[in-house]
Protein backbone atom coordinates (compact mmCIF):
# COMPACT_ATOMS: atom_id res chain seq x y z
CA UNK A 1 0.00 0.00 0.00
CA UNK A 2 2.86 2.09 1.06
CA UNK A 3 4.72 1.84 -2.62
CA UNK A 4 1.21 2.62 -4.56
CA UNK A 5 0.77 6.15 -2.37
CA UNK A 6 4.75 6.72 -3.24
CA UNK A 7 4.19 5.94 -6.70
CA UNK A 8 1.04 8.18 -6.61
CA UNK A 9 2.98 10.83 -5.40
CA UNK A 10 6.14 10.33 -8.31
CA UNK A 11 3.81 10.36 -10.60
CA UNK A 12 2.70 13.98 -9.62
CA UNK A 13 6.24 15.48 -9.74
CA UNK A 14 7.03 13.82 -13.04
CA UNK A 15 7.03 17.13 -15.49
CA UNK A 16 7.67 17.35 -18.87
CA UNK A 17 10.31 20.17 -19.34
CA UNK A 18 12.36 20.49 -23.33
CA UNK A 19 10.01 17.82 -24.42
CA UNK A 20 11.11 14.95 -21.98
CA UNK A 21 9.62 13.97 -18.58
CA UNK A 22 11.96 14.94 -15.41
CA UNK A 23 11.71 15.65 -11.68
CA UNK A 24 13.02 18.42 -9.84
CA UNK A 25 16.12 17.62 -7.58
CA UNK A 26 14.01 19.40 -5.13
CA UNK A 27 11.52 16.86 -5.13
CA UNK A 28 14.17 14.08 -5.48
CA UNK A 29 15.95 15.20 -2.63
CA UNK A 30 12.47 15.36 -0.52
CA UNK A 31 11.91 11.50 -1.53
CA UNK A 32 15.22 10.55 -0.68
CA UNK A 33 15.18 12.28 2.67
CA UNK A 34 17.78 14.34 2.17
CA UNK A 35 18.47 17.99 1.59
CA UNK A 36 18.41 19.58 -2.46
CA UNK A 37 22.13 20.66 -1.30
CA UNK A 38 23.27 17.24 -0.21
CA UNK A 39 21.69 15.77 -3.33
CA UNK A 40 23.79 18.11 -5.68
CA UNK A 41 26.65 18.10 -3.79
CA UNK A 42 26.61 14.38 -4.56
CA UNK A 43 25.87 14.95 -8.08
CA UNK A 44 28.31 17.13 -8.44
CA UNK A 45 31.05 15.35 -6.72
CA UNK A 46 30.13 12.76 -9.93
CA UNK A 47 29.52 15.25 -12.96
CA UNK A 48 31.07 12.35 -14.80
CA UNK A 49 27.99 10.27 -14.32
CA UNK A 50 25.35 12.81 -15.15
CA UNK A 51 25.97 14.03 -18.65
CA UNK A 52 23.32 16.98 -20.53
CA UNK A 53 20.65 13.79 -21.34
CA UNK A 54 20.96 12.95 -17.47
CA UNK A 55 20.69 16.21 -15.96
CA UNK A 56 20.38 19.34 -16.82
CA UNK A 57 19.86 23.25 -14.72
CA UNK A 58 16.59 24.81 -16.27
CA UNK A 59 16.64 28.28 -17.87
CA UNK A 60 14.70 31.34 -16.28
CA UNK A 61 12.57 31.38 -18.48
CA UNK A 62 11.62 27.42 -18.02
CA UNK A 63 11.28 28.16 -14.27
CA UNK A 64 8.76 31.17 -14.88
CA UNK A 65 6.92 28.82 -17.14
CA UNK A 66 7.06 25.98 -14.56
CA UNK A 67 5.94 28.10 -11.80
CA UNK A 68 2.85 29.59 -13.53
CA UNK A 69 1.91 25.58 -14.76
CA UNK A 70 1.87 24.50 -11.77
CA UNK A 71 -0.39 26.88 -10.06
CA UNK A 72 -3.09 25.16 -10.26
CA UNK A 73 -2.19 21.75 -8.89
CA UNK A 74 -0.66 23.48 -6.21
CA UNK A 75 2.96 23.05 -6.03
CA UNK A 76 4.26 27.11 -7.55
CA UNK A 77 4.42 28.34 -3.59
CA UNK A 78 7.01 25.51 -3.19
CA UNK A 79 8.51 26.24 -6.31
CA UNK A 80 9.21 30.06 -5.85
CA UNK A 81 10.48 29.60 -2.45
CA UNK A 82 13.04 27.73 -3.71
CA UNK A 83 14.38 30.73 -6.25
CA UNK A 84 15.58 33.01 -3.61
CA UNK A 85 17.80 35.74 -3.96
CA UNK A 86 17.78 37.43 -0.62
CA UNK A 87 20.26 36.45 2.41
CA UNK A 88 18.02 34.86 4.49
CA UNK A 89 18.61 31.43 2.53
CA UNK A 90 17.00 29.48 -0.07
CA UNK A 91 18.03 28.74 -3.26
CA UNK A 92 20.27 31.50 -5.26
CA UNK A 93 20.57 29.33 -8.51
CA UNK A 94 17.79 27.85 -10.76
CA UNK A 95 16.87 24.30 -9.58
CA UNK A 96 18.02 21.25 -11.81
CA UNK A 97 16.36 18.40 -13.25
CA UNK A 98 17.61 14.39 -13.76
CA UNK A 99 15.58 12.56 -16.81
CA UNK A 100 14.74 9.09 -15.86
CA UNK A 101 17.84 8.04 -17.14
CA UNK A 102 19.69 10.13 -14.30
CA UNK A 103 17.61 9.17 -11.86
CA UNK A 104 18.47 5.67 -11.80
CA UNK A 105 22.12 6.90 -11.96
CA UNK A 106 21.49 9.00 -8.38
CA UNK A 107 21.21 5.26 -6.92
CA UNK A 108 25.05 4.63 -7.43
CA UNK A 109 25.76 8.04 -6.18
CA UNK A 110 23.19 7.92 -3.13
CA UNK A 111 23.52 4.78 -1.49
CA UNK A 112 21.21 4.54 1.47
CA UNK A 113 19.03 1.85 1.60
CA UNK A 114 15.92 4.73 1.50
CA UNK A 115 17.33 6.05 -1.70
CA UNK A 116 17.49 2.59 -3.16
CA UNK A 117 13.94 1.90 -2.73
CA UNK A 118 12.99 5.38 -3.74
CA UNK A 119 15.00 5.04 -7.11
CA UNK A 120 12.95 1.54 -7.59
CA UNK A 121 9.83 3.00 -7.27
CA UNK A 122 10.87 6.06 -9.54
CA UNK A 123 12.11 4.02 -12.15
CA UNK A 124 8.60 1.66 -11.83
CA UNK A 125 7.09 4.70 -12.45
CA UNK A 126 8.32 6.16 -15.26
CA UNK A 127 7.87 2.59 -17.00
CA UNK A 128 4.40 2.75 -16.28
CA UNK A 129 3.98 6.29 -17.55
CA UNK A 130 6.00 5.38 -21.11
CA UNK A 131 3.61 2.59 -21.77
CA UNK A 132 0.79 4.80 -20.69
CA UNK A 133 1.82 7.88 -23.26
CA UNK A 134 3.09 4.49 -26.08
CA UNK A 135 -0.69 3.47 -25.62
CA UNK A 136 -2.02 6.67 -25.88
CA UNK A 137 0.02 7.28 -28.94
CA UNK A 138 -1.23 3.98 -30.42
CA UNK A 139 -4.62 5.03 -29.85
CA UNK A 140 -4.18 8.44 -31.56
CA UNK A 141 -3.15 6.67 -34.31
CA UNK A 142 -5.94 4.13 -35.01
CA UNK A 143 -8.32 7.31 -34.03
CA UNK A 144 -6.84 8.83 -37.12
CA UNK A 145 -7.40 5.84 -39.67
CA UNK A 146 -10.80 5.61 -38.80
CA UNK A 147 -11.10 8.87 -39.15
CA UNK A 148 -9.48 8.44 -43.23
CA UNK A 149 -11.40 5.89 -43.16
CA UNK A 150 -14.64 7.94 -42.33
CA UNK A 151 -13.86 10.70 -44.06
CA UNK A 152 -13.65 7.76 -47.21
CA UNK A 153 -16.77 6.88 -46.46
CA UNK A 154 -18.86 10.26 -46.37
CA UNK A 155 -17.40 11.29 -49.61
CA UNK A 156 -18.94 7.90 -51.07
CA UNK A 157 -22.06 8.73 -49.46
CA UNK A 158 -22.35 12.25 -50.38
CA UNK A 159 -22.28 11.10 -54.01
CA UNK A 160 -24.70 8.91 -53.14
CA UNK A 161 -26.85 10.99 -52.31
CA UNK A 162 -26.19 13.17 -55.40
CA UNK A 163 -26.88 10.69 -57.66
CA UNK A 164 -29.98 9.95 -55.72
CA UNK A 165 -31.06 13.46 -56.01
CA UNK A 166 -30.68 13.72 -59.99
CA UNK A 167 -32.31 10.71 -60.10
CA UNK A 168 -35.83 12.13 -58.31
CA UNK A 169 -35.58 15.48 -59.53
CA UNK A 170 -35.79 13.85 -63.05
CA UNK A 171 -38.42 11.28 -62.11
CA UNK A 172 -40.33 14.73 -60.64
CA UNK A 173 -39.41 16.72 -64.03
CA UNK A 174 -40.71 13.50 -65.62
CA UNK A 175 -44.34 13.23 -63.55
CA UNK A 176 -44.75 17.11 -63.34
CA UNK A 177 -45.01 17.25 -67.37
CA UNK A 178 -48.60 15.82 -68.33
CA UNK A 179 -48.75 14.77 -71.66
CA UNK A 180 -51.83 16.39 -73.21
CA UNK A 181 -54.60 14.05 -74.92
CA UNK A 182 -55.26 14.19 -78.25
CA UNK A 183 -53.63 16.16 -81.80
CA UNK A 184 -51.31 19.09 -81.34
CA UNK A 185 -52.07 21.68 -83.52
CA UNK A 186 -49.20 24.07 -84.56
Amino acid sequence: MADVILQAKIRNRIIPIRGIRVMLDKDLAEFYGVETKVLNQAVKRNTERFPADFMFQLTLEEFNELVINCDHIGHSESLRSQFVTSKRGGRRYLPYVFTEHGIAMLSSVLKSKRAIQVNIAIVRVFVIVSRIINSSNDLVEKINKLEEKYDTHDKKIKDIFTALDYLIKGEEEKNNKKQEIGFKCK
